[in-house]
């Protein structure tokens, strides 16, 4: 397909999204105001399966493209995501976050453990788009598609480290050498000739500006020192390499207009980098007339501790983060493994991020991604035994909250679909379109007979039609984008679960309840003492008050309803 063609598809399908939210211009728009969409492009669509091999000979261990194996490259691309924006903004997403579109190297790993760099981490050339997903050219076409329906484009970027490229003369998997014991020099680096100047910008081949100090454990010092899994670890403090990514990030924006940065591996990086960089990212996109730049740190945690989460805002000074800690939460109440009080704890957190609850609205939140595995596959564990309806029941119930709760709403492709995965990482990474892996193909997807071996994009599958349904609300509700959140209601076991969203402009409130017990419940419900009246915007709502500043809910099990106070 020319870029021609895809330009004009992507004309043709623009507007289609009608909600109010998109009357304003995606350069107006708040952070929270979106719906983030995140797509490991190798694995959403093939639109050009002229890309598939990157352009290079050889067997799979030199282009990466096996179709058949769940750790090589597939064939998605930059054409097959222009190709399915009509479907992901069908859903309500304002914005596509995708994984790294950098130029890789292709194939890496000791003998036997060989993969591909179809997720994008491994990069080589910073300032280009790797061909197995197309071309700069197509890039820009994919950015304007994006824009002129009024959709944001995130990128994913990397500054802890690049492609493993850097060997030692010591050893092969080298432990980590401290500080303490080697204060000058760790190992010897020493670089293949083939690859002396194969990472661009060209400073980037100087092994100076690198640590050097064998492969991390992800413990101490050697957190932000060490070798992410050998791959080649900048040293962050350095001047060279600041400026260095400053310059790099700035060019694509310069080049494409793009509207923000998720940033991998956040945690691995000194502080004092961020310090710098963050700011400078910001400001430089202020002056080129994007003034809700996003850029958010993965700060990657299993756990519900706040406070470890929001300190990267405060002594990093990261605009935002990633809301992992939103993520356990959803999964542990949701699973009824905890009581919804568990909610109410996190929120409370909210202040300790630096500019406290204003800060908290614009964390992206999530369910499941790439690296942690899949919603709907933490519900299976949690309950073996239960049929179909009730895990489809329940993954609904993590989607609303997801939809109507503070912070900016992320989904991760597939989830939509029903896909629930084999756990994570390569197990959590299956293909939208038809696929090949036989370990994908056999798994059971959630809501519908479908597998993975069929093409995945059915706008009728009823978590998608949720999602795009709840969408639809929240760019009509100002309440429940930017809305201060207040908890009504919580318990120490699975039930009820209530908050109000007040937009402290206009002063509309939208409560929201919900039911994590697999029973029905029937419960009073704080709201504020002024209400006079109820009207329903999802559910089944009273109509008024009981008593001032109180109403009586229904909610079946698993259940939730969306009122409009008055």
């Amino acid at each position: 397909m020319t870029l021609k063609k895809l330009w004009l598809g992507a004309s043709l399908l623009a507007n289609v999204f009608t909600a109010p939210l998109a009357a304003q211009s995606h350069r107006d728009r708040l952070p929270e105001d979106e719906v983030i969409y995140f797509v490991l492009p190798d694995r959403f669509e093939n639109g050009d399966v002229k890309n598939d091999k990157g352009g290079l000979k050889g067997d799979k261990m030199q282009h990466g493209f096996d179709p058949t194996h769940k750790g090589f490259f597939h064939g998605g691309d930059l054409a097959g995501l222009i190709k399915r924006l009509d479907y992901i903004q069908g859903m309500g997403a304002t914005a596509i976050w995708f994984a790294p579109i950098f130029k890789n190297k292709p194939v890496q790993g000791g003998k036997g453990e060989e993969s591909a760099g179809y997720h994008g981490y491994w990069v080589t050339d910073f300032t280009t788009v790797d061909p197995h997903f197309g071309t700069d050219a197509e890039f820009k076409a994919f950015v304007d598609a994006a824009h002129k329906r009024g959709m944001k484009v995130y990128m994913d970027i990397i500054t802890n480290h690049s492609a493993d490229v850097i060997q030692y003369a010591e050893c092969v998997k080298c432990a980590y050498r401290s500080r303490a014991d080697y204060p000058q020099k760790a190992y010897t680096p020493v670089v293949p000739e083939a690859e002396k100047n194969i990472k661009v910008p060209a400073w980037m081949n100087d092994v100076q500006y690198y640590h050097n100090r064998g492969d991390t454990t992800f413990k101490g010092e050697n957190s932000v020192m060490g070798d992410f899994v050998g791959l080649d670890d900048f040293a962050t403090t350095d001047p060279r390499v600041i400026d260095g990514f400053i310059e790099v990030y700035k060019g694509w924006i310069d080049r494409f207009g793009i509207d923000g940065y998720r940033i991998d591996t956040a945690r691995h990086v000194h502080p004092e980098f961020w310090v710098k960089f963050a700011p400078a990212i910001v400001e430089h996109a202020k002056a080129k007339g994007i003034p809700n730049f996003h850029v958010f740190g993965e700060v990657a945690s299993d756990g519900v501790d706040v406070q470890a989460q929001a300190l990267h805002t405060r002594i990093a000074k990261f605009p935002s983060v990633l809301d992992f800690v939103f993520r356990r939460t959803a999964i542990e109440t949701v699973a009824g493994r905890a009581g919804t009080d568990l909610f109410a704890t996190m929120f409370e957190g909210d202040d300790l991020y630096e500019g406290g609850k204003a800060t908290a609205k614009q964390l992206p939140t999530f369910l499941g991604n790439h690296d942690f595995g899949r919603f709907a596959r933490e519900m299976r564990l949690a309950h073996p035994n239960a049929d179909d309806s009730e895990i489809l029941q329940r993954v609904l119930l993590g989607h609303a909250m997801l939809m109507t709760l503070r912070g900016v709403p992320t989904i991760y492709s597939g989830d939509e679909q029903g896909f629930a995965g084999d756990g994570n990482d390569q197990d959590a990474r299956e293909d939208m379109f038809p696929s090949k892996v036989a370990v994908y193909n056999d798994n059971k997807l959630v809501g519908t007979s479908a597998t993975t071996a069929d093409s995945n994009f059915d706008t009728g599958h009823p978590i998608y039609k949720a999602v795009a349904d709840l969408a639809k609300l929240r760019s009509e509700q100002i309440a429940l984008r930017r809305g201060d959140q207040i908890v009504r209601n919580y318990g120490e076991k699975p039930g009820l679960f209530a908050v109000s969203r007040i937009d402290s402009a206009s002063g509309e409130e939208v409560l929201v309840a919900f039911n994590t017990s697999n029973a029905p419940l029937n419960a009073n419900v704080e709201i504020g003492q002024a209400a006079t009246a109820l009207t329903a915007l999802r559910g089944s709502c009273p109509a008024a008050p009981r008593l001032p500043g109180s109403v009586a809910i229904s909610l079946p099990a698993f259940g939730y309803m969306v009122c409009k106070v008055k």
